[in-house]
């Protein structure tokens, strides 16, 4: 079984980092799993139901915003990442990430660069993600919409900056990134890199 992978967060100021495993069949292909880099957001919530129904198994493993705070970015990613591989169903024979680092740790694992316009499973695995994580996002946009979720999907633009600088910041953003160094808060208390488990 080869499942690739892919994550989606990593660079948002709020909200889950998500990673996504995904085992494709060898025999039936999806119109325009290859080029999810370039499709819209209605276009990726209307391949996704397909992609779904397409491929042989899928899981998606998370890292809270707490988790990313104390454990620090890199052993975030790869904790989602023991999530997603666990939760598929038997044994992963080889693991496809896109990108050069590997962060899996699987014994038979190969990066690609521009993986996801190489390779159907890590394809999948991308749109997947984006549409898991966009839909949580939307959904925590509704109790918190100063922050504009269901537009920027937690990451850096001018309206979510302004609404940091207003509001100071949610529950479900990431305290100890240094963004976060010079706006007002809201009682909540920052987490720094010396309070990080490792």
């Amino acid at each position: 079984m080869v499942a690739g992978i892919d994550e989606v967060g990593r660079g948002s100021w709020a909200g889950p980092l998500t990673v996504v495993a995904a085992v494709v069949p060898r025999d039936r292909r999806v119109y325009k799993v290859r080029d999810s880099k370039m499709l819209s957001e209605a276009e990726r919530e209307s391949i996704f139901e397909r992609i779904d129904a397409w491929v042989d198994a899928w899981a998606v493993g998370h890292a809270s915003p707490e988790e990313c705070d104390s454990l620090g970015m890199s052993e975030a990613q790869r904790l989602a990442t023991r999530r997603a591989l666990g939760g598929l169903p038997g044994k992963v024979d080889a693991v496809l990430v896109d990108g050069n680092w590997d962060f899996v740790g699987h014994r038979n694992t190969q990066t690609i660069i521009r993986g996801d316009s190489k390779s159907l499973s890590i394809a999948a695995a991308s749109i997947l993600a984006k549409v898991t994580r966009d839909r949580l996002m939307r959904s925590a946009s509704e109790h918190y919409p100063s922050y504009s979720f269901d537009d920027n999907k937690g990451y850096p633009c001018p309206r979510h900056k302004a609404a940091l600088s207003w509001y100071g910041p949610s529950p479900i953003h990431r305290k100890s990134w240094v963004f976060m160094d010079h706006l007002p808060w809201n009682g909540l208390e920052r987490v720094g890199p010396q309070d990080r488990l490792f």
